[in-house]
């Protein structure tokens, strides 16, 4: 199963960057808990259910950036839970340059993202996002 946990998240980054917002929505529990730190203009808080993530989270990326990425770059099984590490890279509509390590928890159950968390540098987060 831990397998195929790391491919449905891997395969939510990919949805991601080719904007297929249904497709990462697919790897989400409809009771998916979301938490992000919040930083600049970026959401803060917990967001509960996939149309939360979508109106509250992802709506507010091309408010304010012209160009968004996140690069996944190790996936690692850890019992239940799939860890990604990797940077957001992207250029704010205020001119600002984001550039962020992260470290995102995924919880799985049956085969779906059920709790979420974004860890990411405080400073760099805020300051691409301001």
């Amino acid at each position: 199963m831990s397998e195929q946990d790391v491919e449905v998240v891997r395969s939510a980054y990919a949805s991601f960057n080719n904007d297929d917002i249904p497709g990462v929505l697919a790897a989400y529990d409809e009771n998916i808990e979301w938490n992000e730190p919040g930083g600049g203009n970026a959401p803060a808080g917990t967001f509960n259910g996939p149309d939360s993530v979508e109106n509250d989270v992802f709506a507010t990326v091309p408010e304010n950036f012209d160009d968004f990425r996140v690069d996944a770059q190790e996936f690692e099984d850890q019992d239940g839970t799939v860890v990604v590490k990797g940077r957001f890279k992207g250029k704010n509509k205020s001119g600002a340059e984001l550039d962020a390590p992260f470290e995102h928890t995924n919880q799985m159950q049956n085969g779906k993202v059920i709790r979420f968390e974004n860890k990411v540098d405080a400073d760099a987060w805020a300051a691409g996002w301001s």
